[in-house]
């Protein structure tokens, strides 16, 4: 059996052979819960620099009413924002050398987080029904389905129409196959054949999209 040899001295300890230093680690952590907790380094949720979290050693400076001051040692970029009671923020932080802002950043992620709400308010989700079929269906069935789908795509949504062929049915493929082109020309006033039909597991389906209205006009 191995000798198990455990020894602490000044918060050292040595376990087979092994060197873990506690007071490193806990340095380490204490440097990290600084810079997390020092207001004067903001750094925001998109990892934008700002202010004092600009660490390159010079940069190009713009000032607040776009006009470029040039460049400069950070540190004086930094003062010139906080004598305006502004921020310093890294715009374009692969430039040579980084590309630096004075601006309101409150306001501008205020600005930009609306606009971005904005733009997903108004964003269309497009969602793809499914409408099945049989090779045998009856015209009363058929035109039922043909409504439905006429609806999903009035909504601006797709439509994924399928014809299953159950048991001994898969020798009608060619009888699916009408029911399905039958079925998209009868909607070719709303909608276009976005992929072509195919045969997988014992049906055949294709994809209608609405067409634009917009760009046909």
């Amino acid at each position: 059996m191995s000798r198990y040899l455990c020894l602490r001295y000044f918060d050292v300890i040595i376990i087979s052979g092994y060197l873990c230093t506690h007071f490193f680690f806990y340095n380490l952590w204490r440097c990290f819960f600084i810079i997390t907790n020092n207001p004067g380094i903001q750094k925001d949720k998109n990892e934008t620099l700002v202010n004092e979290a600009i660490r390159f050693k010079e940069v190009r400076l713009i000032d607040v009413d776009g006009e470029q001051i040039g460049i400069m040692p950070v540190k004086d970029a930094q003062r010139i924002a906080r004598e305006k009671d502004l921020d310093l923020v890294c715009v374009a932080p692969m430039a040579k050398p980084p590309v630096c802002r004075i601006m309101n950043y409150s306001k501008f992620r205020y600005e930009q987080q609306r606009h971005e709400r904005e733009a997903k308010k108004n964003q269309k989700i497009i969602e793809v029904k499914e409408v099945r079929l049989t090779p045998t269906i009856d015209k009363h069935d058929f035109e039922t389905k043909l409504r439905n789908a006429r609806k999903f795509l009035e909504k601006g949504n797709k439509v994924l129409v399928t014809v299953r062929f159950r048991g001994r049915m898969i020798t009608f493929t060619d009888q699916g196959q009408n029911v399905l082109n039958d079925f998209a020309a009868s909607l070719s006033d709303i909608a276009k054949v976005e992929s072509e039909s195919k045969l997988e597991n014992r049906q055949l389906s294709l994809t209608l999209a609405p067409i634009d209205n917009k760009k046909k006009a």
